[in-house]
């Protein structure tokens, strides 16, 4: 499994095992535990998941060292503003049974994230988080933070598939030094991700899937990717993309893929910020 280099010189696995959406307790247990087996060694969880104490029982459970397993958790916006932010932390150290994380990102470019980001650098200061960073931050968001803040971002975790390429917030990430990595790197099926034909025929001249050629478009382009399943032999698939390499004609052709558009959400879109104000309050709430 390739290493990617950090701006903060820390590495961590170029392809990791998602949790998004993975089920209950124990499936999402397993999940973990049977990529753990396979040979992932990143896994990706968020405190909105919800299933922080499930990957935590794996990781203790599992034969493969802590220390070996680079674990991401994010920082959801009812936790955002400086003290919240180091409190939410702790709790997640907590259900994940260990005293430091990897990598913990601010999940959505809303609210006080600017608080829970200089909680971030002061938790990276003491030790408890070996590199920090954002999701779901546009070009303009994420500039914005970088020339504000003392540490740049080491990833910014965004939308990122062969229909959304993000080429133009690929540009400024390169600038100032962040690693792109990918969220939906299937698209969740959308936009007839599974049956498209040109992922099919490049494909077919490796003996590859679809899928798994669209996987190695990104890794190729230097993403690092967070493909989600529960299914142990899909896991294997996922993972069984570092054996090949696609011509320049196929990333050509892969390129022309894009449509530079989202099929998710819009985080400009004042829609989205009304969706996830409104979870947020009902979370509050309960």
């Amino acid at each position: 499994m390739p290493l990617i280099k950090l701006n903060n010189g820390i590495e961590m696995p170029q392809e990791g095992l998602g949790v998004l959406n993975a089920g209950k307790f124990e499936d999402v247990k397993m999940a973990v535990l049977d990529g753990l087996d396979i040979g992932y060694r990143m896994i990706d969880t968020a405190q909105i998941y919800f299933n922080e104490e499930a990957v935590g029982a794996a990781i203790k459970e599992s034969s493969v060292d802590r220390k070996d397993i680079f674990l991401t958790t994010k920082v959801w916006i009812a936790n955002y503003g400086y003290e919240n932010t180091k409190k939410s932390i702790q709790t997640s150290l907590e259900k994940l049974q260990t005293n430091y994380l990897d990598l913990v990102l601010i999940h959505q470019p809303y609210g006080d994230y600017y608080g829970a980001y200089r909680a971030l650098e002061d938790l990276y200061d003491e030790g408890k988080i070996r590199a920090i960073g954002v999701a779901n931050f546009m070009p303009d968001r994420y500039v914005d933070l970088v020339r504000f803040s003392r540490i740049v971002p080491a990833i910014n975790q965004s939308e990122t598939h062969v229909f959304y390429q993000q080429n133009e917030l690929k540009k400024y990430l390169k600038k100032f030094g962040t690693h792109l990595e990918s969220w939906g790197p299937f698209a969740e099926g959308r936009n007839n991700f599974f049956t498209n034909e040109t992922l099919k025929k490049i494909g077919a001249k490796y003996d590859k899937t679809g899928p798994q050629v669209a996987l190695k478009f990104l890794t190729q382009n230097g993403i690092i990717i967070i493909p989600k399943s529960v299914h142990k032999e899909r896991m294997q698939q996922n993972l069984d993309i570092w054996n090949f390499k696609l011509s320049n004609e196929d990333m050509d052709a892969i390129s022309q893929l894009d449509t530079g558009k989202t099929l998710f959400f819009s985080p400009h879109d004042p829609s989205t910020v009304e969706r996830f104000a409104k979870l947020t309050k009902e979370m509050k709430q309960k």
